[in-house]
């Protein structure tokens, strides 16, 4: 990916760590809801930090590091000026989220006329948080996909891509079951370049192939 990496990714994640209550009454409602619901707090917010320990490190500025290492940044409601810190370094990286899909926007615009037009329709109906069920790499340079879109934003039934002409795939280990997150696509000579950031855990697809065709085997819901 050029553009959506899996370190862009993994900040992403950060990101959505560092959303606070916007008060402390409202920080003091969830705890309540917790309990009400017979539902540990603490432990689930030990859970959570554990879990995103090693990416709040990474990219979070030092100074939120010693929150991290004694548990406080998300086990209690933050102090005026560590709020002022996460909302300034949230900004920051809004910003820079935005000039990353501008600059890629930008990009695509010039080449999308370059493209197959089943191409084009793959990236323009965003397959977002759909989920690959199966894949046959055949001879004579094809490759199949099935996914299943049902919660993707749209088809919302089972799709099966099938790309000819292939002439460059990279593969992560394991595909099936691993959901397609973000997807760049990019002319090339004779026809174009795939790229899909997958999760989980956040791996690459690459493509190259000359044509593509989307078939949907269900009833489409758009």
């Amino acid at each position: 990916m050029k553009f959506f990496t899996i370190p862009w990714y993994e900040e992403m994640q950060v990101r959505g760590f560092m959303v606070f209550p916007e008060t402390e009454q409202d920080w003091l409602e969830d705890v309540a809801w917790h309990v009400a619901e017979g539902i540990s707090y603490e432990e689930r917010a030990k859970d959570f930090l554990e879990y995103m320990k090693a990416d709040l490190l990474k990219y979070l500025p030092e100074y939120f590091h010693s929150s991290i290492y004694d548990g406080t940044i998300n086990s209690t409601y933050p102090a005026p000026e560590f709020k002022e810190q996460a909302l300034q370094w949230g900004r920051n990286y809004d910003e820079r989220l935005q000039e990353n899909f501008r600059e890629y926007r930008q990009g695509f615009e010039a080449i999308k006329d370059l493209l197959p037009a089943p191409a084009l329709q793959l990236v323009e109906k965003n397959l977002h948080d759909s989920r690959v069920i199966s894949y046959v790499v055949p001879e004579d340079g094809v490759m199949e996909m099935t996914l299943d879109c049902s919660g993707a934003m749209h088809y919302q039934c089972d799709i099966r891509l099938r790309f000819t002409g292939v002439t460059g795939l990279m593969l992560p280990e394991q595909l099936e079951k691993k959901y397609w997150l973000y997807d760049e696509i990019y002319a090339v000579e004779q026809g174009f370049e795939l790229r899909v950031l997958m999760d989980s855990p956040p791996s690459e697809l690459r493509i190259t192939a000359q044509d593509i065709s989307i078939e949907l085997l269900g009833e489409p819901n758009y």
